[in-house]
């Protein structure tokens, strides 16, 4: 490609990087990592390895590393650069800067001296989980890390039980089943959720099924990758089992049994996986 393909205005360019597969970088984002005076990335390595990938070359430009651990050292020294004119463009780890990420501080430094803090948005995390993971994505709450200690987990779970959206986490590997356990003790086992690990990856994978279920699913396997975990809102309903029974059986002698699920799920707020395993069952007996 054609380096310095445009002259970047003074400012801070906080590029999303890939989560996964190295094309899905934008076609701005490599735009701005050619031409940007200064580079900065929360692990140089890997944005090196992103740019050796797409042929860009670093040239005589400073590669500056910026993370949780070395932030207030660094900050001023970024600050310093933009006061000089200079255009920094910042990436993350993986994914969108400003997500669960310490670019926070340095763009809100940035702003707050009146520097340009420009996005160039792109892969997520987050969104891509919500994409995939099959629960409702009209609402959704982000709330990164849960706590380490299980009752500070069961805390912040409890706090977040009736929230009237999608719940959405980061989670590592080597917590994913203590975590699940906390949550359906706290939300309920039979709250809907789905594990969505090594997004975008050579191993993608989604486990969908009540929170009981999955931590189970979970304690039986070595998982691996970076993990998003969603959970389904809570979904209140007054139908008793009677009538719920009775609203199945009425509706199977027009309907198949996908359809009264989904149609029985939507009317009463109840979980279709409920309404489904419930018609079947019904649907068998005649």
């Amino acid at each position: 490609m054609n380096p310095q393909i445009a002259t970047l205005q003074p400012g801070l360019y906080l590029i999303a990087t890939p989560i996964g597969t190295a094309r899905d970088i934008t076609l701005r984002a490599l735009d701005i990592l050619a031409s940007a005076d200064v580079l900065v990335a929360e692990d140089t390595r890997s944005l090196r390895r992103l740019m050796e990938i797409h042929g860009i070359a670093l040239n005589d430009r400073p590669l500056l590393s910026y993370h949780e651990h070395n932030g207030d050292k660094m900050r001023p020294r970024l600050l310093s650069l933009l006061a000089e004119g200079k255009s920094l463009a910042y990436g993350s780890e993986a994914g969108t800067p400003m997500v669960a990420d310490p670019g926070f501080d340095l763009a809100r430094a940035a702003r707050a001296e009146g520097h340009a803090v420009v996005s160039a948005p792109g892969p997520s995390a987050v969104i891509t989980a919500l994409t995939v993971g099959g629960l409702p994505t009209d609402r959704f709450f982000f709330n990164g890390f849960l706590p380490n200690s299980s009752g500070q987990r069961k805390s912040a779970l409890s706090a977040l039980k009736d929230v009237p959206g999608t719940l959405v986490f980061y989670e590592s590997p080597k917590r994913i089943t203590k975590m699940l356990r906390d949550a359906a003790e706290v939300l309920g086992p039979e709250r809907e959720a789905a594990v969505c690990r090594e997004l975008t990856k050579k191993f993608e994978e989604v486990i969908r099924a009540p929170l009981a279920q999955l931590a189970q699913e979970c304690d039986e396997r070595t998982l691996k990758g970076e993990i998003v975990v969603l959970i389904d809102r809570a979904h209140s309903s007054t139908v008793s089992e009677a009538e719920l029974t009775s609203m199945v059986k009425d509706a199977l002698q027009d309907g198949s049994v996908r359809d009264v699920a989904d149609s029985i799920a939507k009317e009463t707020g109840l979980p279709r996986r409920q309404v489904y395993q419930l018609a079947l069952k019904l649907d068998r007996e005649e």
